[in-house]
């Protein structure tokens, strides 16, 4: 493959950002156009997430382009999640029995702008602000711009397109609309939206709350998270149904009726936050959906990836882990050595397609299971077993939560099938009483358990194969 080609990337977010960056380490010569003003100069964080959960896959990225020591500073270790009861009371529930594994909260801004630095630093690449793609032109490998700032339109010419635009990706659009070849494509809402709020810096820049763990009010119906920013301060996502419910988006139009909802179910977050109704009625609502389609490529011309080819809901923390790790993934495409790029984006996206569709799966599970899964008696019980395997055994057992977030060796849909597998033995044994106790187990009780967990686990992945599930 020839590195003195003509890459276009459209989109500059943290997938495009570090697409370009690796490609350009690669000696390809990179173009990037951004839709958005340059983030390093102008705050355009306009009521999305300034902070994500970041964790193996995306470190795996991250030390595919050399940069673990500019961004573990960034990060604040999260290491459970907090579950905040009705009454205020809290319980710190682990993410892992192993005491290295945790995942971070992480500054989006900064972490994109260290990206657009870094990739800015090779001189094959080059990346411009303000240029809207308005279409491609996937057969001739051609994007149409629009200059925000001239209000100029122009053609960009490449040798191949990859589109890094999100969820909304122009190119995919062009993809559904030329009806010039089978494109299948879904875009799933939940009935949820979610809202940017925050627990400001207290004296100092201290932590009004406990900093090292990712906050849940988990309700039922609805739910409240927060996680912790370098400067003190929380950025808190309330997720509520639009029209569902006592309390909604669609009803609460009133100051009264915020602090009302927010006194009722969120007590002693709002003891937090006497900002709240300001945050809430000066940030927008915006929706929670799943993007799948197929094919993500065109010949070898124009390939999707990040968002652009799967965009998933928030609840796994993956987001952005998953489309760093496509970067990781393609890269190993690229080290193959195939002659052509119809070939790569054949193989890339075979490989890749079905752990992308996995994680998007995954995600809408954890929804359910954040919002009101954590508060159940049996859940609670199968989660204290779980770590106390992976406490007690480190070697012979990883939860669902743990084969999806720290191993990241292992794809989407490997963790999603044994993981679903594993949770339904415990889950089965628990509710059939052959689990008794899951606490102040010893180490030779809890072993005999292991095994039945894991017979049972085996046993359920061979009717998995056998009803084609695998």
């Amino acid at each position: 493959m020839k590195k003195k080609q003509n890459i276009l990337i459209i989109g500059a977010g943290l997938c495009g950002s570090l697409l370009a960056l690796r490609l350009g380490q690669r000696g390809y010569k990179v173009t990037v156009m951004e839709m958005r003003p340059d983030l390093r100069k102008v705050d355009i964080s306009a009521g999305r997430s300034i902070n994500l959960a970041f964790s193996d896959r995306g470190l795996k990225a991250i030390n595919l382009v050399g940069l673990e020591d500019k961004v573990i500073p960034l990060c604040i270790p999260m290491n459970g999640r907090m579950l905040h009861d009705m009454e205020g009371n809290t319980n710190l529930a682990p993410y892992s029995g192993r005491d290295h594994e945790y995942i971070n909260s992480i500054s989006r801004g900064q972490l994109n702008a260290l990206l657009l630095d870094e990739a800015e630093k090779h001189e094959n690449v080059n990346i411009y602000f303000n240029r809207k793609c308005e279409s491609v032109d996937f057969e001739n490998t051609t994007a149409h711009f629009t200059a925000h700032d001239t209000k100029k339109e122009f053609i960009e010419d490449a040798d191949v397109i990859i589109a890094t635009d999100g969820a909304g990706s122009a190119m995919r659009k062009s993809y559904f609309l030329s009806r010039k070849f089978l494109f299948s494509f879904s875009q799933d809402y939940l009935t949820h939206g979610y809202k940017e709020l925050s627990i400001l810096p207290g004296e100092n820049g201290s932590y009004k709350t406990y900093k090292n763990a990712l906050h849940i009010w988990g309700r039922e119906a609805f739910m409240l998270i927060a996680l912790p920013n370098l400067d003190g301060s929380f950025t808190v996502t309330l997720f509520l149904s639009y029209d569902e419910g006592e309390y909604n988006f669609n009803n609460l139009t009133t100051k009264e009726r915020v602090l009302e909802f927010f006194t009722k179910y969120f007590k002693d977050a709002l003891d937090l936050m006497p900002n709240l109704v300001d945050d809430f009625f000066e940030n927008p609502t915006a929706p929670l959906g799943t993007v799948k389609c197929s094919p993500w490529h065109y010949k070898g011309n124009t390939l999707l990836m990040g968002d652009a080819a799967h965009a998933i809901v928030p609840f796994y923390g993956q987001g952005m882990n998953a489309s760093f790790e496509d970067v990781v993934e393609f890269d190993k495409v690229l080290e193959e050595g195939h002659a052509d790029w119809e070939t790569i984006f054949n193989t890339y996206e075979k490989s890749r397609k079905k752990d992308t569709d996995a994680i998007a799966d995954l995600a809408i599970d954890n929804f359910y299971e954040m919002k009101g899964h954590v508060n159940h008696a049996n859940f609670r019980e199968k989660r204290t077993l779980e770590m106390a395997f992976e406490k007690t055994f480190p070697e012979d057992y990883s939860s669902k939560y743990s084969l999806v977030t720290f191993n990241e060796d292992v794809g989407y849909r490997d963790a999603m099938l044994r993981g679903r597998a594993q949770d339904k033995a415990i889950l089965n044994m628990l509710a059939d009483g052959k689990i008794t106790k899951v606490e102040n187990l010893s180490k030779d009780e809890l072993q005999t358990i292991l095994q039945k967990v894991k017979a049972t686990t085996e046993a359920i992945l061979e009717d998995d194969r056998i009803a084609g599930l695998k």
